[in-house]
């Protein structure tokens, strides 16, 4: 799949994103990365991972990558992880998910209202892609944006991941000059979907706190205002 394909539907999407070979770099890593003893018996995923979540979501996050030893062994992003413990429980204080649970791809974990999905489909080395490992799966992106047609409220998790939202802002035509990463910046856009910026989950940041999870949860809870969001698995 390159930029000049049209859209795919869910399903080509994501078969097309899982037999995804466009990046040799991150093909070696993801298939050869050694197993951590705590996973020696598991059977890793070893691919590319598509987005999940709410097809009628009202909020979109998007993190950067799958983690080595998290997406890349369960099958889903933020799945199997600390950084997807962290947030996954935030989703659950706040109604987007059904269970604070997120360790393997048949736990029964729902999210409400939300779609979740990475910049980068493929596990990178040091978990730091290159511009052209970004630009390559841009097009993934992309047509996951366009085919969530009631997005209202973006989320990035962390620099990199708000970086490749304001090249796709930047690619709509709109300006990004003023648009600057920190926590909790809030950015409107006509005719876009408010872009909203979050520190990543990761152990560097969680357990630094450098990231809580009352930080996280304010922040959603403000999203959850903005976007109305009526249903809560969770009665708070």
């Amino acid at each position: 799949m390159n930029q000049n394909l049209p859209m795919l539907d869910w399903n080509d999407l994501q078969s097309t994103i899982i037999s995804c070979r466009n990046c040799p770099r991150l093909v070696e890593y993801r298939e050869n990365v050694p197993k951590r003893a705590s996973f020696i018996n598991d059977e890793y995923w070893r691919k590319p991972i598509p987005g999940f979540g709410d097809k009628e979501a009202k909020l979109l996050i998007v993190g950067l990558a799958p983690a080595a030893h998290g997406g890349n062994r369960t099958g889903r992003i933020f799945t199997g992880d600390e950084s997807g413990r962290f947030l996954f429980n935030a989703l659950y204080q706040t109604g987007f998910a059904n269970q604070p649970i997120s360790e393997s791809i048949d736990d029964g974990l729902k999210l409400n209202g939300c779609y979740m999905t990475a910049a980068v489909k493929c596990a990178p080395p040091k978990n730091l892609p290159t511009k052209d490992e970004f630009n390559q799966c841009s097009c993934y992106y992309h047509n996951e944006f366009f085919l969530l047609k009631k997005v209202r409220c973006v989320l990035a998790l962390g620099k990199l991941s708000f970086d490749a939202h304001r090249a796709f802002v930047k690619a709509q035509g709109h300006s990004i000059r003023n648009m600057r990463f920190h926590h909790g910046a809030r950015y409107e856009m006509e005719g876009m979907p408010t872009l909203y910026a979050s520190y990543h989950p990761s152990q560097q940041n969680t357990f630094t706190k450098v990231l809580t999870q009352p930080m996280m949860v304010n922040l959603l809870q403000q999203i959850q205002s903005e976007i109305g969001l009526q249903f809560f698995f969770k009665t708070l």
